[in-house]
């Protein structure tokens, strides 16, 4: 029996090495057949939610990256509404809900609340946090 895991990124896409940090070790989890669950976005992590996010041509495109990961393996990307909402990073339905013409939350990931982090946290067998 393969452990179960979630991974808390509390990093932004760039200006630190701890969301692709995150990222290559979700790829090794999955590669060696562990399964990763989820990727939960918190603190200043939301940012790499965001759709409004260009690298430079030589730089690694985390966030797409992490959209990859999610449409391959099945990975949810979950963002911290409250923490994304104070950033900037909007789903379309906050967005309606605060009378804004358009969200910016890229494909792929969900913005929940730290309630299913805690759910992660009683269901998982490990959670790694970057």
């Amino acid at each position: 029996m393969h452990l179960t895991y979630t991974l808390l990124v509390n990093s932004p896409p760039y200006g630190s090495q701890s969301s692709r940090s995150a990222y290559l070790f979700a790829k090794a989890l999955i590669r060696k057949r562990y399964i990763l669950r989820d990727v939960f976005f918190y603190q200043d992590g939301v940012l790499n939610g965001s759709s409004l996010t260009f690298p430079a041509n030589d730089e690694f495109d985390v966030v797409s990256a992490w959209q990859t990961l999610s449409v391959k393996h099945g990975v949810k990307l979950r963002i911290c509404v409250a923490a994304a909402l104070r950033r900037g990073v909007v789903s379309a339905h906050e967005a309606r809900r605060k009378r804004q013409s358009e969200g910016n939350l890229a494909e792929h990931f969900d913005q929940t609340g730290l309630g299913s982090l805690s759910e992660a946290m009683l269901t998982q067998d490990r959670i790694i946090q970057f």
